[in-house]
């Protein structure tokens, strides 16, 4: 007696949509994209953006950052004033991103990108969570919202590890007047 087996047939499973790739920028790069310089320049790298979308960053907090000489001596955390500068400094890669991405319309017109990077015009809901301190590794996320004319809503966070430090929203300008 023989027994017979009908046959496995499958299915394939429905393609899932490509995943976008994000792109990453170096410290060099980020130089080159942003007007900001030691002292001030407080990301060290930029990865996983999306132009004109979302990205994440890297800030690297050392014992040897000029701040902590004053912020405070026996104490030092990273004020949380340069918690939010590093990440408007990444909702500019992202921005500039979108520009270098586009045609190009938005860059100064020596080609400079770095002079097409607006302002800061608001902080609403910022809420600090956890101090940051020297041997700290922020990892910064941006996701950009609405436009409003010519300004730009940005949801923005910064953690350390899986511990949040801080997050809000910033309102920036897409371009630098004057």
């Amino acid at each position: 007696m023989s027994t017979a087996t009908a046959p496995v047939t499958t299915t394939p499973a429905p393609a899932a949509a490509p995943a976008r790739k994000g792109l990453s920028y170096s410290s060099d790069d980020i130089k080159r994209m942003l007007p900001h310089r030691w002292p001030m320049l407080m990301i060290d790298r930029a990865h996983d953006v999306v132009p004109g979308v979302s990205g994440r960053g890297v800030k690297s907090v050392s014992v040897n950052e000029p701040f902590f000489a004053g912020h405070y001596p026996d104490h030092s955390i990273m004020p949380g004033v340069l918690i939010v500068e590093a990440m408007a400094q990444l909702v500019a890669v992202v921005y500039v991103a979108e520009l270098l991405a586009g045609d190009g319309s938005g860059t100064a017109d020596d080609g400079d990108v770095s002079r097409s990077v607006g302002y800061l015009g608001s902080i609403s809901g910022m809420k600090f969570s956890r101090l940051v301190v020297p041997g700290d590794q922020l990892t910064l996320d941006a996701r950009f919202g609405q436009r409003l004319g010519g300004l730009r809503q940005v949801k923005v966070r910064a953690s350390v590890g899986s511990e949040l430090a801080a997050a809000g929203t910033l309102v920036v300008t897409t371009g630098r007047k004057g």
